[in-house]
């Protein structure tokens, strides 16, 4: 059966029901990331792709430090031209890999960075000259930056990610995401391989009943190639009672070319123009020998790539591209076709070895995606329509968002909380096998010792239990089964090392016994959804047969038992094998003693012998001893990191905080001036002295933000802006009162007007209303009268530049008061009409002397029913 997964997607509405909190999914690629978002609020669409703060869709992949201010994506694009030194990008390409490579990479790339050697004989990167950060800091930092993107998106709390990576990530790779992930304070609930997340993107609103298909999912990236093999189907499953079709895929095969992508294809841009320039200037100048200048040639190249994929020729323009230097230059299509001559072929050899180790032919592919940036180029669709046959490619997909989007509904199936509509089966399996290998004084390097785990493509997840005669402690050594097939930068296949103990303490204590079995060692591992291989349990196994007294039993008595003669006893977890001896003795007394049972009805005839056999777990110690680059970071370097990043989350939320209180202020000093200089109502509610006053402050903050200001805090420019505010304040308030006041006194007067004529109203259409109160909101509408012609008088009399004598804030609290007034007494319900009971006659006859109730009954309210009150003006 294949693991089957729900997924669902619906146009309208994708979820059954709803949650408090939003889940979310990061493709993290090479040079740029993207973030979507499942959210369930009501009037919003449940994934949608995460904007950025300059409403992109994507965003840059990069952490700087300038200054000692750190800076993410779109602000660290911002200086890449100008500190190319302190930008740092590819850092998903760096994670798990040994320093070597990563410093061969850097050169490769043109990429100027102070990349040392951390005691994993992993890289870091050097910022300054007594702050390094490890790749799995500076992913980290990146990682925070998407997670606080899902939640202002989202305006919810961000509890579960899912995040993408290529297939080709090996152990060490997938294990220092996930570390980076932590240090960031995400829970992620699994990673996922890209082309799994485009193929649930593809299969989620197909139909395979009527058929399966093959279909090769194409992606080239930035940096790697990749071609996958998926296979959808339907299959019949009971739903409800009922048998319905549901659809599943299965990814068959994966294979990669990891320095294979859109890079590679600038870079021969970038080497064919630097060679131009240097042709151009002469004396043996050398552009590639100056990283600012490179910088500004790779920005450029980007884009004339970029111009070259819809056009047959292209421009470059690069202003003072070194020593003051314009360069400007043309390329054709042609020829940038022949630059990346090489690279075509290359292209086409993930999409061979699929085929080859599949069986199948190119016509038995249904459809050929294509996803990734450089799918775009045309030469490359060019080969690929050629290798095929066929006359278009497959384009149903978001070459861009597909990844994302497919991840987000992992995310959505995988997360409490929500249920999906439309089911999808998903099968994605391990990308590398892996054995395992026993080491050891006593053990010789042959194939006895060594083990295949996990065969390639084996499903995710998946449990694995090996089991094998051994008596002594022992070294497990897990690696990669086929070295022709690494992870990019290894070179050794070995990626974990662990020393098992406490089996040669086992089985010198109870070599004694009478065992019936050698001891055996039990090994749990366990290949989790986001494909990484992990020991989680040891224990050691044997069987000790005894002789024991039990007590005899009357086999004639009805409903006797006798107990079994073959005991199992678990030892417990503990991961000491002196704890394990000690509570082996007691767990077996216990064990013995509850092993047999008396009926109420059974005779004691006393004792026996019998032989017992029973069967004893002890669990073994781990010690995990890996060594290299993709050693986990242990506690306490987890804890220093995330200090570290916390300190800088801090600092960077008050720069933020202190950049927009520097705008606020700014703002308010422009926008007051404005105001003074083009409103002449401001004359009449302010002296000429006030206002040269309150300018002459504004004139000096203004001369301070400048000069000063330039480095103060968010306090000092808040208390600046309290200072002119407390200045202004006055003024504005007088100038918004020069209308507002006017109009408040009208709506009230036109307000007490339509509801006098209302209350002469009542006599008529409501006479039940109570005289007494109606009289009282009456006398109300009179004093409130009054006191607007009070107010008014005085006001003339007072100047505009003084203190408003009343208020339209008053004015509109008074309506509202005698509103509310009007309101309680209009509600009192009309009185239900008496009616007479019906007279019953024996009553009547004993009771002749009881009081006799009138014939005839007003009923005043009868002429009223069909009348309609007028309707009352009630706007405020």
């Amino acid at each position: 059966m294949l693991f089957r997964l729900g997924v669902s997607l619906s146009l309208l509405s994708l979820f059954l029901f709803k949650s408090e909190s939003a889940v979310s999914s990061i493709d993290l690629g090479s040079e740029w990331l993207k973030v979507a978002v499942v959210n369930l609020k009501p009037g919003q669409i449940p994934i949608t792709i995460a904007i950025n703060e300059m409403s992109k869709r994507k965003s840059p992949a990069l952490v700087a430090f300038q200054s000692e201010t750190r800076l993410l994506a779109e602000e660290a694009a911002g200086i890449v031209a100008r500190y190319p030194d302190k930008v740092f990008s590819n850092l998903r390409d760096m994670v798990g890999k040994p320093y070597r490579d990563v410093k061969r990479f850097a050169d490769a790339m043109y990429l100027p960075f102070d990349v040392v050697e951390d005691f994993r004989g992993a890289a870091m990167i050097r910022v300054s000259d007594d702050v390094s950060y490890s790749v799995e800091e500076l992913l980290g930092m990146i990682l925070k930056y998407a997670a606080n993107l899902a939640e202002f998106h989202s305006k919810a709390m961000v509890k579960d990610m899912v995040i993408s990576v290529p297939p080709y990530f090996g152990q060490a790779e997938r294990k220092g995401l996930m570390t980076a992930a932590e240090l960031a304070g995400i829970n992620v609930i699994s990673l996922i391989n890209e082309h799994s997340g485009a193929a649930l993107q593809y299969g989620i609103d197909k139909d395979f009943s009527n058929g399966s298909r093959h279909v090769i999912f194409y992606d080239m990236g930035s940096s790697s190639t990749y071609a996958a093999l998926v296979y959808f189907s339907a299959y019949n499953a009971k739903e409800f009672g009922k048998t319905v079709s549901a659809n599943q895929f299965q990814v068959k095969d994966v294979r990669w070319d990891s320095g294979l992508g859109g890079q590679n294809m600038e870079l021969r841009l970038v080497e064919y123009f630097a060679d131009e320039f240097n042709k151009q200037v002469g004396n043996g100048v050398d552009v590639r020998k100056y990283p600012k200048a490179m910088a500004k040639l790779k920005k450029q190249v980007k884009r004339t790539k970029e111009i070259l994929s819809a056009n047959t020729a292209a421009p470059i323009s690069v202003e003072s591209l070194h020593d003051d230097r314009d360069f400007r230059s043309t390329i054709t299509r042609e020829k940038f076709d022949e630059l990346c001559w090489d690279l075509w072929d290359k292209s086409l050899m993930p999409v061979k070895e699929v085929l080859k180790h599949s069986g199948l032919q190119a016509d038995d592919i249904y459809a050929v995606e294509l996803i990734g940036g450089a799918t775009r180029v045309p030469k490359l669709q060019v080969k690929l329509l050629e290798y095929f046959g066929r006359k278009d490619l497959d384009k149903h997909l978001d070459a861009d968002e597909a990844i994302v989007l497919g991840a987000a509904l992992h995310a959505a199936n995988l997360s409490d909380g929500i249920k999906l509509n439309r089911k999808l089966g998903m099968v994605d399996g391990s990308s590398y096998s892996f054995f395992m290998e026993l080491d050891g004084p006593d053990l010789s390097k042959d194939g006895d010792t060594r083990l295949l785990l996990v065969p390639r493509m084996k499903k995710l997840p998946s449990k694995i239990f090996k089991s094998f005669n051994r008596s002594k402690d022992f070294d497990l050594l897990l690696a990669y089964d086929n070295e022709g097939l690494l992870p990019p930068g290894l070179s050794s296949p070995v990626f974990a090392q662990y020393a098992v103990s406490g089996l040669t303490d086992a089985a010198n204590k109870y070599s004694s016994r009478n065992l019936s079995s050698p001891f055996k060692t039990n090994l749990h591992f366990s290949l989790s959804r986001s494909g990484i291989l992990s020991l989680d349990q040891a224990e050691a196994a044997f069987q000790v047969t005894e002789w024991i007294e039990v007590p005899k039993r009357n086999l004639t008595v009805e409903n006797s038992t006798i107990a079994s003669s073959n005991v199992s006893i678990d030892l417990g977890a503990e991961n000491t094998s002196e704890q394990n001896s000690n509570s082996l003795e007691s767990d077996g007394g216990i064990s013995n003693a509850s092993n047999s049972t008396t009926e109420p009805n059974t005779v004691d005839l006393g004792t026996e012998k019998k032989l017992k056999k029973m069967t004893f777990r002890i669990p073994l110690k781990i010690v995990e001893k890996t060594t290299g680059p993709g050693i986990p970071l242990s506690k306490e370097s987890l804890l220093n990191a995330k200090s570290k990043l916390e300190a800088l989350d801090k600092k960077d939320a008050e720069r933020r905080r202190t950049a927009e209180l520097k705008n606020n202020l700014e703002e308010y000093i422009y926008a007051t001036k404005e105001k003074f200089g083009t409103s002449e109502d401001f004359e009449r509610i302010s002296s000429n002295d006030e206002r040269q006053s309150v300018i002459k402050k504004l004139d000096e903050v203004q001369e301070w933000l400048y000069t000063d200001g330039e480095d103060a805090t968010a306090t000092e420019f808040q208390e600046r802006l309290n200072l002119l505010k407390a200045a202004t304040d006055p003024i504005f308030f007088r100038f918004k009162e020069l209308t507002a006041r006017p109009e408040a006194v009208k709506f009230a007067r036109r307000y007490l007007t339509e509801l006098q004529q209302t209350i002469r109203g009542w006599e008529m259409d409501k006479p039940w209303l109570s005289k007494d109160k109606v009289e009282e909101l009456s006398i109300n509408i009179d004093k409130f009268k009054t006191w607007l012609d009070e107010k008014e008088a005085e006001q003339q009399k007072m100047s505009g530049f003084s203190t408003p004598v009343f208020t339209s804030k008053e004015v509109y609290e008074k309506v509202t008061g005698v509103q509310n007034k009007a309101d309680s007494i209009k509600k009192i319900p009309k009185p239900k009409p008496k009616t007479d009971k019906p007279i019953n006659t024996t009553e009547t006859e004993k009771d002749t002397s009881g009081d006799e109730k009138p014939a005839e009954e007003s009923d005043s309210s009868k002429n009223e029913e069909g009348k309609v009150e007028p309707e009352m003006h009630e706007e405020l």
